[in-house]
């Protein structure tokens, strides 16, 4: 669908019509004194809601990987190269 252009004036007469249009897919933008200044379009709907899990297995976390860095390593990160 095109995207159409209404002046702020327009916009808020006819603001049921363009939001029932907008709900049906078309993207329509409104102007103040002829320049674009918001955009008005359908929400996307959103996705599943996440699942926690799924990488049972896939994933190995060592026992020690919260220890301290080695000085070497955590020198490089404190930028003392």
């Amino acid at each position: 669908m095109a995207t159409r252009v209404y002046n702020l004036y327009e916009a808020k007469s006819s603001f049921s019509q363009l939001v029932d249009r907008a709900a049906g897919g078309e993207e329509i933008i409104i102007a103040r004194s002829g320049k674009p200044v918001a955009r008005l379009g359908p929400l996307r709907q959103r996705a599943a809601p996440r699942q926690p899990g799924g990488w049972e297995g896939r994933v190995y976390i060592s026992e020690d990987f919260d220890k301290p860095l080695p000085p070497e390593i955590l020198s490089s990160f404190e930028g003392q190269i």
